[in-house]
């Protein structure tokens, strides 16, 4: 069965990461920090699976 939790987040962060690019933003912006936060949950999410 898919994983919808993990491509909900590869998806909101690939959705947050082209807009970075289209404007240019900086590190310390909102949308940088919730794509670094995507990336932990990410890391944790596929730590504890199983497999």
């Amino acid at each position: 069965m898919a994983d919808l939790y993990l491509k909900n987040l590869e998806s909101e962060r690939k959705s947050l990461w082209a807009t970075c690019r289209l404007k240019g933003l900086a590190r310390d912006t909102p949308e940088r920090q919730r794509i670094a936060q995507i990336d932990a949950l990410i890391a944790e999410h596929k730590a504890r699976k199983p497999g």
